[in-house]
């Protein structure tokens, strides 16, 4: 099997893995793809999604309450590799960088969510917290919804 090709950052794996739990829930309630744009910190993180329309209060509502309701079903987030030709028909690989490797690594949470990712990612969801949205803006223009929010430790 292929090694993977290297990766050059260092996500908070809570965060991280709330990003796939949030891309998912973003994908069932509004049909749109995964976040174009990603700003992930362990303080604070910020995702833009292409929608047709600004999310209205209570979707925006909707997003927090499923999110957070997914992380406290307590699902194991595990791996599994595959070569790309076996990821084509499961996943968009537009976003593979030239020169990746044969080897592609499939990131599940539970049963909720599953896409290819290199990145660091926490073992359950138990160990996440509380998700919250702290602010969200929309571009018209563009037709971009950016969303910020943060992790709250569980007490």
């Amino acid at each position: 099997m292929d090694t993977l090709n290297e990766h050059n950052k260092t996500e908070y794996p809570p965060m991280h893995t709330t990003e796939h739990i949030v891309n998912r829930t973003m994908i069932n309630l509004f049909g749109c793809g995964r976040a174009f744009e990603a700003h992930i910190e362990r303080k604070k993180s910020k995702l833009d999604y292409r929608l047709d329309h600004c999310p209205t209060d209570g979707e925006v509502q909707q997003l927090e309450q499923t999110v957070n309701e997914v992380i406290s079903r307590n699902l194991d987030v595990t791996t599994e590799f595959i070569t790309q030709a076996e990821a084509q028909s499961r996943f968009d690989l537009t976003r593979l960088p030239d020169g990746a490797s044969e080897t592609v690594r499939v990131v599940k949470v539970g049963d909720y969510d599953e896409c290819l990712c290199i990145g660091l990612h926490v073992a359950n969801t138990a160990e996440i917290g509380t998700f919250r949205i702290i602010s969200h803006d929309w571009d018209e223009e563009q037709k971009r919804w950016r969303l910020r929010f943060k992790l709250e430790e569980k007490a």
